[in-house]
């Protein structure tokens, strides 16, 4: 099982400091950095920043961040968790991830997605109803540029293409590419068809559910004669020495950002015994290292998984060194662990 990757997600929420205070967004930023660096020092395979426009979170521009990553590491692999596609150019995000590539020497990932949030929509002029079309034709595009030849492409959603060639070119000769999906079948079903990595995001409930997403994503690329990767999926997390101590961090940035959205979504508030609920049974990996790593085994053997990533992060209300805590605990303690379960389950 040596060839299972482990990753860390984050979103740039911002942590606490030692006084209780929420940090300003630059610190946020430098905190993500930092943790980032750590991640690296203590074995983890990627780091993936999100996307987002929101005053919740510091990070709007993952791959600026993940190239200041990128000096001060050795081996990480470094990845967006999304990159919100439907909102962007294609052309700019190859070019920017294609930097951040060789700033790496070859460490860069991209993950596309539509986002969970619609914020970037009116902030860069786009038009909610076209969200669908949008991402069919900028991922359309992008899967062309990944060639790293001349392009020529129309459509409706930006400047159509002509001999186009685009630069710099990646030393590899191809960009690593994911989509992350949420759920929804036609999601992976594209992602089959033009040979991406399938990155399934689960938040909530028993991950046991998205199995048959996996199975057609295999089915898909066999059927399209397109390779089917080795499958990833992310989860929410945070590892502290104990189950009480993890929980009791965890839990009140949870509810502040599950209930900030939720009011967004029409959510009801929710509850400590929901929370607790998902924690047992659920998608989220909260505990001491023991628990952590026994859980994210039994969701890597029934989804049969090639890759997991913890988002480790939560609201405002964890601090800074709990968060650097818990990605050093998921570097030396969880994942090794994890390892060892697995290797178990194999005999």
């Amino acid at each position: 099982m040596d060839d299972i990757e482990f990753g860390i997600d984050s979103f740039g929420e911002l942590p606490r400091d030692d006084r209780g205070q929420v940090v300003t967004y630059a610190e946020a930023i430098r905190a993500a950095v930092r943790e980032a660096v750590l991640a690296d020092q203590v074995g983890i395979d990627a780091v993936a920043l999100g996307e987002h426009h929101r005053p919740e979170f510091a990070i709007s521009s993952p791959e600026t961040v993940l190239a200041g990553i990128a000096t001060a590491t050795e081996r990480i692999k470094l990845a967006s968790g999304v990159t919100v596609l439907s909102s962007d150019d294609p052309v700019r995000v190859f070019q920017r991830f294609a930097t951040v590539d060789a700033l790496s020497n070859g460490r860069a990932e991209v993950i596309l997605g539509r986002g969970s949030f619609t914020e970037s929509f009116p902030l860069f002029g786009y038009d909610m109803s076209d969200y669908e079309i949008l991402f069919e034709e900028k991922i359309d595009l992008f899967h062309r540029l990944l060639d790293e030849g001349p392009v020529t492409w129309g459509g409706t959603t930006r400047a159509a293409l002509d001999g186009a060639d685009v630069f710099p070119k990646t030393e590899s000769g191809r960009l690593t590419t994911w989509v992350g999906v949420g759920g929804s079948p036609q999601s992976v079903l594209r992602t089959a068809h033009y040979g991406f990595r399938l990155m399934l995001a689960i938040i909530g409930g028993a991950p046991a559910r998205f199995a048959p997403y996996v199975d057609l994503y295999r089915r898909a690329a066999a059927e399209l004669g397109t390779t089917a990767h080795p499958v990833g999926m992310h989860s929410p997390g945070f590892v502290a020495e104990t189950d009480e101590e993890a929980r009791e961090l965890f839990y009140p940035g949870f509810k502040e950002i599950r209930d900030r959205i939720g009011a967004l979504r029409g959510w009801p508030p929710v509850q400590r015994g929901q929370f607790d609920a998902d924690v047992e049974h659920g998608s989220l990996y909260v505990g001491s290292p023991e628990t952590v790593a026994r859980k994210m085994a039994a969701a890597i053997r029934a989804l049969d998984v090639g890759r997991f990533d913890m988002i480790y992060s939560a609201g405002g209300a964890l601090s800074a060194s709990a968060r650097l805590r818990s990605v050093e605990l998921y570097g030396t303690r969880v994942i090794p662990r994890v390892r060892e379960l697995l290797a178990e389950g194999t005999r």
